[in-house]
């Protein structure tokens, strides 16, 4: 006996979206949704909706009865107001192409400022590293920095696993 009683409700649920979506001109049952005010500000979005015609369907009968049937014109909801795209990036950061951070390497060579070397350098791993070591051995050349970024790695990794073992 419930089960017909919530087939007609369902029934007559999906009636007044049928009317609702022939008066605002419509084609699917999303159109709808645009007419229907939510308490948080702006229009119902479609999965609130189609979650309400299981979970609610009263309440979304009287809101589809109220804002478009008994309407003379249904009016559109302006939507919720957002935030602007974009809105968080911080817009005093330099963007840097690998040309540039290349020219700037080379000038910090230049200059010999060892600190901006270092902070301008790619990240390499340990196994990377030596590898590069090894063939610039080969190739019989000598590579400073290469060298000093091997010596730092190597101690970095020390530090960071004695801390661990503690």
């Amino acid at each position: 006996m419930t089960q017909d009683k919530h087939d007609t409700n369902s029934k007559e649920l999906e009636n007044l979206i049928e009317a609702a979506i022939k008066k605002v001109g419509g084609r699917k049952e999303n159109d709808i949704c645009r007419y229907l005010p939510i308490g948080s500000g702006g229009y119902i979005h479609h999965f609130t909706m189609r979650k309400m015609k299981t979970e609610d369907p009263k309440k979304l009968a009287s809101m589809i009865k109220q804002h478009i049937l008994n309407a003379s014109k249904p009016t559109t909801v302006p939507p919720k107001p957002r935030a602007a795209r974009g809105s968080r990036k911080r817009r005093d950061q330099f963007l840097f192409t690998k040309d540039d951070i290349e020219r700037m390497l080379n000038m910090a060579r230049l200059a010999g400022d060892k600190e901006m070397i270092r902070k301008l350098t790619p990240r390499k791993d340990l196994k990377q590293i030596k590898r590069e070591l090894i063939a610039s051995i080969r190739h019989n050349q000598i590579d400073h920095e290469l060298w000093n970024c091997y010596v730092e790695t190597v101690t970095t990794a020390e530090t960071v696993s004695s801390h661990q073992q503690k």
